[in-house]
This record gives structure tokens, sequence and C-alpha cells, in this order.
């Protein structure tokens, strides 16, 4: 599989609105959720595989690992998906969030979360990245795509068009997810300063 398969990208206009308190009290009011999924995935891999996740992004090829576990295990135990899905999930968005800067917008359901970055306009599901690689194949109802401004959405596929082809294992993996973003986030930050925007800053608010 190519790095920018399927409905990998997707693009959404740049709306840049007030800030809804509605919309900020709710991120507040899932911070502690967002710690306790974390903090669940560091306790699980730290008694399984004695690791401590210290939510650098070299640690995420030990969330892969457990990924590829439970994804053996489904079949006689289907509730693994739901937990590896949303503890895996939140930690890789963390570490994304620690990386590149940005906040969680956690409305509803998990698969209505995102992540949206600060430094560049990109929003995705963390959660759903995961559930993805727990079953090898997309799936649209997550929204693990990429959401972007429409005038990027060209360069960016251009740019992971020359990425080298992967196993489905590899491609789906949190680690090369992260990898991806990455490779994401250079570009669109080479696009704004050369547009002479390298000091904007998106906020949820801008993702509405």
């Amino acid at each position: 599989m190519t790095l920018l398969a399927g409905p990998a990208i997707r693009a959404y206009s740049v709306d840049m609105v007030g800030v809804d308190e509605t919309e900020t009290d709710d991120v507040a009011s899932r911070s502690d959720v967002i710690a306790e999924l974390s903090g669940a995935c560091v306790r699980f891999v730290a008694s399984r595989y004695g690791v401590t996740l210290d939510f650098e992004p070299e640690t995420l090829s030990v969330v892969d690992q457990w990924v590829r576990d439970a994804r053996t295990e489904i079949g006689r135990r289907p509730q693994v998906v739901d937990l590896v899905q949303s503890a895996a999930g939140v930690y890789l968005g963390e570490v994304i969030r620690r990386a590149f800067g940005g906040q969680w917008l956690a409305r509803g359901t998990p698969d209505a979360w995102r992540l949206c970055l600060s430094a560049v306009y990109c929003s995705f599901n963390p959660i759903a990245m995961v559930r993805e690689a727990l079953f090898l194949e997309p799936d649209e109802s997550w929204h693990a795509h990429f959401e972007l401004d429409p005038a990027e959405r060209e360069r960016i596929e251009q740019r992971l068009a020359t990425l080298p082809n992967v196993e489905a294992d590899d491609y789906y993996a949190p680690s090369t997810r992260f990898d991806v973003v990455q490779i994401l986030v250079e570009a669109l930050r080479m696009s704004m300063e050369t547009q002479g925007l390298s000091g904007v800053q998106f906020d949820p608010a801008d993702y509405s």
C-alpha cells in the first residue's frame, strides 16, 4: 500500500470564527478523560511489556506491538477493540500533540473526536487511526483521514505520493501514522512560510 491510500486526505474550507465558549468548555471537560485514557495506555504497556511510555515518538513502536497482539485477540475477546483503540489512540494523539502542538476537540462519542493541530490547519481522529490498525482496513465513519484546507490538498497529495509502498501492517501502524503527520506538518509549514503566514496559529474554533 502507498502511504496515500484511499480517502487518507480530505479538504475542508478554513472558516475563521471566534472562540465558542461551549466548544472551549467541552475541550476542557474532556481533559481528564484524555489524561485517564493515555495513562491507561502507559500502565498497560508497562505491565505487559515492561516498558515505560514517556510520550516520545520512539515509544510508538511498543504501541505498534500492542496493536498487533490485540489484533490476534479480537476474535475471542471483542471488547479488546474498545480498550485498545481508546487508550492507544489517545496516547498516539498525545504524542502528536506534544510534538507539534494542538488541542483535542472531544465532543460527543470518540468516533467524533478530533485532534486539531495549532501550527498548521490539519485535524484527524487518532482513535480512528488505531481502530484501522486493529482491522487493517479503513473505517470512513471514524474519520482517521486528514482534514485540510482545500488549497493545500493537491500539494500534500503530491508530497505523500512520493513515499514508498509499505505493507498493510506498517501502513496502519501508529508509528507510521506519526511519521506521516510529521511529513504533512513540515510540508504545510513550508507552504505557510512562503505565504508569510508562519506565525498563524489555529484553535479548535477554526475547525468548526
